[in-house]
């Protein structure tokens, strides 16, 4: 059976690692990957093969720009050319970025079977272009693969049908369980002349957080606000650098005392910091489900999150606002010694890809 596996941006790379791992397991199933190039930097990708242990992509589209229609349309034609050649069994997308929707539409189109890993996922609000995509991906997906309860829940209310739906557990903490001894043994908080437990980590990409300079003065407000009590590590995702530098806020950022600014990470390098953070500080989904499985308090800057389960069991704090004199409280809390107190949610043990391999393996060969 011959799989193509889509990866597009970062957070593709680490689910279909574990997944891709267990396909090599099997003789008789052939796993290629499809490079959408949605990030296609070394630092936003590159590195991401080399420490996940992926090979090489058997394709590059190298569709990464354009607005969300234009990025859509080009990764679509170009991976139809692609499913014309390999003539593949499945089509295997994850996640909810552009190229998750592009390449499950085509699938569909061909007749070909389209298995969503992270399905069912629902923030409630579709301003947010992913919200967009994990609807539309998972109406036209054949198998769903769900990481939490709230998933399956929200799946049978969009009236998928049971069958086509399993809760197998989340393939993102799969990576996170192999690869978390190797990230400890890097110096990262030496480097950088910081104690464990010692400093806030921070991550701001999200297009309401970033993409208007109101939004962005106000994230800001909040690294000056932190920063002033503790060290911030903030790596700078391109789309955040990018805008700060247009809405001319360089200099600002430069001078908070308190604060080191580094470029895109590597996974590992990004893990150790997470591990060893004092309080996370975010707007990434991945980021909430991973500070939730090693158990580091976790503060998310969004109006709503489609991850519930990291709310209702885990360590995250969803703050609906970007006003740091709510934002403060909240750190000094944490920071004081009162942490909200989470465990790890059901099937997040490692094992999530063995159970969607097992499962297609019974259903398809």
């Amino acid at each position: 059976m011959k799989v193509l596996s889509i990866v597009g941006a970062r957070p593709n790379f680490i689910k279909v690692a574990p997944i891709h791992a267990v396909f090599q397991k099997h003789r008789d199933m052939e796993s290629r990957i499809v490079h959408t190039g949605q990030h296609y930097d070394d630092q936003m990708s590159g590195i991401f093969f080399d420490q996940l242990n992926l090979p090489r992509p058997d394709y590059f589209l190298g569709i990464n720009n354009g607005s969300h229609t234009e990025q859509t349309a080009g990764i679509m034609l170009q991976f139809e050319k692609v499913i014309h050649t390999e003539k593949p069994d499945m089509v295997l997308v994850v996640g909810d970025v552009n190229s998750t929707l592009a390449c499950a539409l085509v699938a569909a189109k061909e007749q070909v079977p389209v298995v969503h890993v992270e399905a069912g996922l629902r923030s409630g609000d579709r301003r947010m272009p992913e919200e967009i995509n994990r609807i539309m991906t998972d109406s036209i997906s054949d198998q769903l693969f769900v990481t939490e309860q709230a998933a399956v829940d929200n799946l049978r209310k969009e009236n998928i049908p049971a069958e086509k739906i399993h809760f197998t557990g989340n393939v993102l903490i799969d990576s996170l369980v192999r690869y978390r001894a190797k990230a400890s043994e890097l110096k990262i908080s030496e480097q950088l002349n910081l104690r464990t437990r010692s400093y806030v980590l921070m991550t701001m990409h999200r297009p309401a957080n970033v993409d208007n300079e109101k939004s962005l003065r106000q994230v800001i407000e909040i690294i000056k606000c932190v920063a002033g009590d503790v060290p911030v590590v903030f790596p700078l995702h391109p789309r955040t650098l990018k805008n700060i530098a247009a809405f001319g806020l360089k200099n600002e950022v430069e001078r908070i005392r308190g604060l080191q600014i580094m470029r895109p990470l590597g996974y590992l390098e990004f893990l150790n910091l997470m591990d060893n953070a004092a309080l996370v500080i975010t707007d990434s989904g991945g980021v909430q489900e991973e500070t939730t499985f090693l158990n580091v308090p976790c503060i998310t800057l969004r109006e709503s999150t489609e991850r519930p389960v990291t709310v209702e069991v885990g360590t995250n704090n969803l703050l609906n606002t970007l006003d740091k004199e709510v934002v403060r409280p909240a750190m000094e809390s944490i920071l004081g010694g009162s942490p909200k107190i989470g465990k790890i949610p059901y099937l997040w043990d490692g094992q999530a890809a063995e159970r969607i391999v097992a499962i297609l393996r019974e259903k398809y060969i």
